[in-house]
């Protein structure tokens, strides 16, 4: 048996390794060529100290205080060179990829679909050669614009392990990538992968959530239901899904589907047209209900343009609403 180990490191890289059962993570690493940070390897220099954000995992006790104290221990820190884990794990790593010479993952894919959704969003789905990419819901990649010579930045709207990654693209006019996808794009043509990065993921469901997306930023939070549908939760979730106009909504067909998989899982749908006839008009701060704020009680998602996450952290602000947790990620078009 083998474990999955997302380490993250502070310049946003992530890197995935396999970890068997009763191997350490330093040990699991290096043998991936992943050099963590280390000076000792016996639990006495603390040098190889990160955060264990996710996944169930033994320390022992054969390290010295002065490398991890029982506060740090309690607060989720952990000696790589002590770790065994026994269930998959995200452990944030507090230096560079690159100081541990490794640098962040790079494949070859082929596009498989691309489907305009609307006047405002397409959907491009890709098939990336070897295993499948690992990442966490709501990370994202660097895509190569065929042809080009650039990439642009967008979140997986799949589940991670699937054979086809999808994301959702904002139709931007002139937009480099939407110009591509929509007059030159066709199954069959290859595009560079780099990642994946991010530091907006889904943690571990400790309360309940509030999801707020904006437009193409609903994209991670598909992945996320995704994962949340076949693991299950015992918490609330409830989501605002805000747009410009009535047409822009897309994909409720999978939220609807999302809805019916998970126990308490709810959303609702925002118009900011003023001539639109939807029952919900204006943006998503107009429609947060404080019971859906339990108190503060609640661990916060947030990801859409970039005056959407001002207006939110603005409205937060005056509202004195200090969330549990507060996760968030602006994207701009392009």
């Amino acid at each position: 048996m083998s474990y999955s180990i997302a380490l993250n490191f502070e310049d946003g890289v992530s890197r995935f390794i396999e970890c068997n059962e009763g191997e350490t993570v330093l040990d699991a690493a290096y043998r991936q060529k992943v050099n963590l940070p280390m000076d000792c390897s016996d639990g006495v220099c603390g040098t190889c100290k990160g955060h264990c954000e996710q996944g169930d995992f033994d320390l022992g006790d054969e390290y010295l205080e002065e490398a991890l104290s029982e506060e740090e221990r309690h607060e989720g820190q952990v000696l790589t060179c002590q770790m065994v884990p026994s269930s998959d794990c995200v452990i944030q790593v507090p230096v560079a990829s690159t100081l541990c010479k490794t640098e962040v993952g790079k494949r070859t894919a082929t596009v498989s679909a691309v489907a305009p959704l609307s006047d405002d969003s397409i959907e491009l789905a890709i098939d990336i050669e070897g295993d499948a990419l690992g990442f966490l819901p709501g990370q994202y990649v660097h895509l190569e614009v065929p042809g080009a010579g650039a990439h642009r930045s967008y979140s997986f709207s799949s589940l991670p392990g699937d054979s086809r990654a999808s994301f959702l693209i904002r139709n931007v006019p002139g937009g480099l990538m939407s110009g591509y996808l929509g007059d030159t794009a066709k199954p069959g043509d290859q595009m560079a992968v780099t990642g994946p990065m991010g530091s907006f993921y889904l943690r571990a469901i400790q309360r309940p959530i509030l999801m707020l997306a904006g437009g193409t930023g609903l994209a991670p939070f598909l992945s996320m239901l995704k994962q949340l549908s076949e693991a299950g939760c015992d918490q609330p979730i409830h989501m605002i899904y805000g747009v410009t106009k009535d047409d822009h909504l897309v994909k409720c067909e999978e939220l609807d589907a999302a809805r019916d998989a998970i126990a308490d899982f709810d959303y609702v749908t925002v118009v900011a047209d003023e001539d639109s006839a939807h029952p919900r008009k204006g943006y998503v701060t107009h429609h947060m209900d404080d019971g859906k704020l339990h108190g503060g009680d609640v661990d916060v998602y947030l990801c859409g343009p970039p005056p959407m996450v001002d207006a939110v952290l603005k409205h937060f602000d005056r509202q004195g609403i200090k969330p549990a947790s507060f996760h968030y990620e602006k994207f701009t078009p392009n």
